[in-house]
């Protein structure tokens, strides 16, 4: 994201946050129309995507200091979806689902297509492929899974249009199925949790008779790729569990990788 782009979306951004904000509020909603009325009032040329701005500030840059300083210790402002073309700023403990960096990466042979693999577009698709076609959410959930529809655009009840990264569904040896929505994120991007929630609002309105296991995937360095399996507990996204895989070679597994991971 060049220089320029942050400043002009934080200063958009910080005036819709003062127009409604008074102090001890802990959520209230605005409108796509507002930071187009904004932007003119301010003399800023909106970008074409106008929704790259709201995207900007939930997954990728922190919101501005000023409105950071409004949020108690240990609490965070986030912009979550609120219908079709409303937001939400809601304030609530802070979330972050980054990699362990002291977790083992467990070597998996590398399945991926090659030429999949050399002409995927961008880190977010080059991720989602590396999970399908290594079966990471059938060995990391240990059901067998399969992929629905990658890239599910939808709307949700009280959200409005959201899009599902992938959406697998499960079974167990005891015949329990699940919905399993993945959310992939490479690059500076970071998972979000207000993505996770829609995520789960999305299956329990479009399969309420399966058990929703959310994922996350992160790419990290060295080509490791981290998933987690999220839930929402008391309105808080939280970790069940987290494991890393390293697609190699198969040959590059060696006898004490085995015997370490037959040990664990």
């Amino acid at each position: 994201m060049s220089k320029r782009k942050p400043n002009r979306y934080a200063a958009i951004i910080a005036r819709v946050f003062s127009r409604h904000y008074t102090e001890g509020a802990k959520a209230f909603e605005f409108s796509r129309e507002e930071i187009e009325d904004i932007a003119k009032s301010l003399r800023i040329e909106l970008p074409k995507n106008l929704g790259d701005l709201i995207y900007s500030f939930r997954f990728r840059t922190s919101l501005p200091e000023g409105i950071l300083a409004t949020a108690p210790p240990g609490q965070e402002w986030t912009i979550k979806l609120a219908g079709q073309a409303r937001y939400r700023f809601v304030l609530g403990v802070i979330v972050r689902i980054v990699p362990r960096p002291d977790l083992l990466a467990i070597k998996i042979p590398d399945a991926t297509p090659e030429l999949l693999a050399a002409h995927a577009l961008t880190d977010e698709q080059a991720l989602l492929a590396k999970v399908r076609y290594n079966r990471l959410v059938d060995i990391f959930l240990g059901v067998a899974a399969y992929s629905l529809q990658n890239h599910l655009r939808t709307t949700v009840k009280f959200i409005g249009q959201i899009e599902v990264d992938e959406v697998y569904l499960g079974v167990n040896k005891h015949g329990k199925q699940f919905v399993i929505p993945v959310q992939a994120k490479g690059g500076s991007d970071h998972l979000g949790a207000a993505q996770i929630e829609q995520d789960i609002a999305c299956c329990a309105e479009k399969f309420p008779n399966l058990m929703c296991r959310p994922i996350a995937a992160q790419f990290m360095p060295g080509e490791v790729i981290a998933l987690f399996e999220l839930v929402l507990s008391d309105g808080v996204v939280k970790v069940v569990e987290e494991k890393h895989y390293k697609l190699v070679p198969a040959a590059d597994i060696r006898a004490e990788d085995l015997l370490r991971y037959a040990e664990s």
